[in-house]
């Protein structure tokens, strides 16, 4: 085994682009071990973790390359790969967001439209993709510079979160995020972002996944979206008062493009949830507020409620099950999430039949729901729909597991997500069932359009073709799987 550690001084890539490049590197043959970031002291101590050693020299604006391989070949290999990459040679799938603030959207291969008081008027929109404590004087940047940013980074304290929007607010800009996962700005996803017909639904997303299903949802059912202006998980607590979706709401209300206009969140702050519904009655245009609670238990009643407001009647949403699908068993639900809208779904659905449901402890006994997309599981490595490593190592515990009554995922397809995240659910279910386990039932909500890069079909047959039940509405995912464990049906 040889080691290779070099410092790239002053070079600069954004960090989901260097977790992709890393993750590439080490599937090819003979490399054991990459990792291509920049020299922050949360990455220089990974690098040390995995064997490396630190180099002194580095610095925080310092790109740091160490590969770990077989033989020289394989190490050759690697790097050539890597400058091919590095210098936009390389034809492998496409990267994930791109650069700092400076680096506009019009740099993308499609062109970004501008979200002004005004409407859409065709300028540039800035993307911000760093580790969470370098995000904000970007973010700043970007609105020195006139214009509307997103911020996908995560770990941001919320009181630089709140800063940023009160300054956008005051020179008439709009900030997505931060924690913003998925937008999409007249046509042009940004993040993970499912490919979907266009149309009139204009949404306002306090949640990433939750969007996406909404969005996927729809475009099964016919319906088109105008934009999807996410605004970050944390944007209708009480601490940031709802200050983007406040700004969404009204800029969707002048937008010719946009004929309905549905507001997401994650639990909101109760005080901050009336203040966006009361600036949602003043709207001229229709509005759908799908905040959790008894008005919209779940996303898949949202859409129904978006279909209601076109005049169309109710979906039956797509399902695929497999011909020998894995036996009911008893015992405790194991959800595993990438998402984490999707897990608070779940968790509403099925707190009522299961009484206590721990979250986010995997070594915890009984009913448990983990979002690996929460910061915890995100510090200093890719998020689960990139890398689903985490995931999957806990997926095979919990097969394995006798005491695992059902297990619980959602799959997510789209830009910038794993270019088949089924592949790995299905290698997992096939690894432990070659040790004839007798495997518990697994249920699988596929987030996703036939029009995305994995292709919705074909990641559904993987899955099916694992044993694996597989359902376009989360929804109803989680209430088969509750079927599944008490026998009951809702």
């Amino acid at each position: 085994m040889i080691s290779f550690v070099e410092v790239r001084p002053g070079v600069y890539r954004d960090s989901v682009a260097l977790m992709e490049v890393s993750r590439d590197l080490a599937e090819l043959d003979g490399v054991s071990t990459v990792s291509v970031a920049m020299a922050t002291e949360l990455n220089l101590d990974l690098l040390a973790s995995m064997g490396f050693d630190r180099p002194p020299e580095a610095r925080p604006n310092d790109m740091v390359v160490a590969i770990s391989a077989d033989n020289d070949d394989a190490l050759a290999r690697a790097r050539i790969m890597l400058e091919q990459v590095l210098r936009g040679e390389h034809k492998g799938r496409p990267r994930g967001l791109g650069g700092r603030a400076r680096a506009m959207a019009d740099e993308l291969t499609q062109p970004v439209s501008r979200i002004t008081a005004g409407g859409v008027d065709g300028a540039s929109l800035a993307l911000v993709s760093v580790p969470g404590p370098y995000a904000f004087p970007e973010a700043v940047d970007a609105l020195d510079a006139g214009l509307p940013v997103m911020i996908f980074s995560d770990n941001m304290p919320v009181e630089q979160e709140v800063w940023l929007k009160a300054a956008a607010a005051q020179r008439g800009l709009l900030v997505m995020g931060p924690d913003c996962g998925t937008a999409l700005v007249a046509g042009v996803g940004l993040g993970f972002a499912n490919v979907v017909r266009p149309g009139s639904v204009g949404i306002v997303a306090a949640s990433g996944t939750g969007a996406q299903q909404l969005m996927c949802l729809l475009d099964a059912a016919g319906v088109g979206i105008s934009h999807c202006l996410g605004v970050g998980g944390r944007d209708l607590s009480a601490a940031v008062g709802g200050a983007s979706t406040l700004q969404a709401l009204d800029l969707l209300d002048v937008d010719p493009a946009t004929e309905i206009v549905v507001v997401l969140s994650k639990p909101p702050d109760p005080a901050v949830a009336e203040l966006v519904s009361d600036r949602a009655s003043t709207l001229s245009k229709p509005v759908v507020i799908g905040l959790p609670g008894d008005t919209f238990p779940d996303l898949t009643a949202v859409a129904d409620a978006v279909l209601g407001a076109r005049g169309q009647p109710s979906h039956a949403w797509p399902r695929w099950t497999p011909s020998n699908p894995l036996p009911r068993r008893s015992g405790a639900l194991r959800g595993l999430y990438a998402g984490g809208t999707l897990r608070d779904e779940a968790l509403s659905i099925a707190s009522e039949q299961l009484g206590r449901i721990s979250l986010d402890d995997p070594s915890a006994l009984g009913h448990v729901l983990i979002d690996f997309g929460d910061d915890r599981f995100t510090l200093g490595r890719a998020h689960p729909m990139i890398d689903p490593t985490l995931r999957v190592d806990q997926l095979v515990h919990d097969l394995a597991d006798p005491a695992t009554g059902v297990v619980l995922v959602d799959v997510v397809l789209g830009h910038g997500a794993h270019p088949s995240p089924a592949t790995a659910i299905a290698e997992a279910i096939h690894e432990v069932a070659a040790t004839d386990e007798i495997l518990p039932p697994v249920v699988a909500a596929l987030i996703g359009t036939e029009t995305d890069p994995q292709g919705l079909e074909a990641q559904a047959q993987l899955l099916v073709d694992a044993g694996a039940r597989v359902f376009l509405s989360h929804a109803e995912a989680v209430h088969v799987a509750l079927h599944l464990l008490t026998g009951e049906s809702r």
